[in-house]
């Protein structure tokens, strides 16, 4: 299970230009983060399915009450980002949101929270319909809730 902790151990995305956001985004405490155009980002650590080793990545997120929200986009690829493969297997995850770092369980939305989230996703990041055109998968919408009470 990947903690909050795992953020600064974790291997980075083998996508160059995610992994020097996450670099950036973590070396900076939180406070550099690739928020641009109004998009929001955090760090989310998972441990590699059969690796076993802590992987991090950089997401654009929604929230919806105290849980984040993010898309498994891939960019429209016809299979899943290897982070949510990863959480599918272990849903025990680590995040970073600016300067807050907690530990949190991801879950799939069901099909009537994928209902009211995926116009708010396509809002934050109208992209998000064009890679959903490219391919027949479902982009599946992720809720990720901090295992702590969120502090005020």
């Amino acid at each position: 299970m990947a903690v909050a902790d795992d953020l600064d151990r974790a291997t980075d995305s083998s996508w160059d230009w995610v992994a020097e956001q996450t670099r950036t985004y973590l070396a900076s405490g939180g406070t550099d983060r690739p928020d641009s155009a109004g998009l929001r980002t955090l760090v989310l650590a998972t441990t590699g399915r059969r690796s076993g080793v802590p992987r991090r990545t950089c997401l654009i997120y929604g929230t919806s009450g105290d849980d984040h929200v993010v898309v498994a986009s891939k960019g429209g690829a016809d299979e899943d980002p290897d982070w949510f493969k990863n959480l599918r297997a272990d849903p025990g995850v680590g995040v970073q949101d600016g300067t807050r770092r907690f530990t949190a369980r991801a879950r799939v939305a069901s099909p009537a929270e994928r209902e009211r989230l995926w116009p708010m996703m396509t809002a934050l990041f109208p992209l998000y319909e064009e890679y959903a055109a490219k391919t027949d998968r479902v982009l599946p919408i992720v809720l990720l809730t901090p295992a702590e009470s969120p502090v005020t």
